[in-house]
């Protein structure tokens, strides 16, 4: 995909969110902060899994001052939304990602240095597509698989033969 194409998607994505948001805050009865759209703009700026001081630390760059707790509180309001998840990988701090049309993947943890993975398994994604829960309609899932990266598990090899 060309780097145009992908940046008018992620346009079209972006104004689908502001329009999402506005409409929630508004049935929500909460106000329409230029602090809550900022905040918006940055996540959707964000790339990959990121963290409350990840957020705030990209918000400060750009020379925006808000507070962290204004950043927590909306994030809460992102998460009510459907417009980011939350996730807790491990013992690693809260972790958040903005939510998009192919948002059903895996998340491959290393147990030795955290490294986060996204992966697609078209295979599984087409089973759990299929599979019925009586009185229960999905519409996505997220799935951790815990294990080594294999960066680790070479610097595990490496280490063990040093030490034989």
């Amino acid at each position: 995909m060309s780097y145009l194409c992908k940046a008018m998607m992620e346009d079209k994505s972006r104004i689908s969110a502001k329009a999402a948001f506005t409409e929630y805050l508004k049935v929500k009865k909460l106000r329409k902060t230029p602090e809550r759209y900022a905040i918006l703009d940055k996540v959707f700026e964000m790339a990959t899994h990121f963290d409350i001081d990840a957020l705030y630390a990209d918000i400060e760059k750009d020379g925006y001052h808000v507070s962290r707790a204004t950043i927590y509180n909306t994030m809460e309001l992102f998460t009510d939304c459907g417009l980011v998840r939350r996730h807790q990988f491990g013992s690693q701090p809260a972790q958040y990602e903005r939510v998009t049309g192919l948002s059903t993947h895996l998340h491959l943890i290393c147990q030795q240095c955290g490294k986060i993975k996204e992966v697609k398994d078209p295979e599984l994604i087409a089973f759990m597509k299929n599979r019925n829960y009586s009185a229960f309609h999905a519409s996505f899932f997220n799935m951790y698989v815990y294990g080594l990266c294999s960066a680790c598990a070479r610097h595990n090899r490496r280490n063990s033969k040093t030490i034989k």
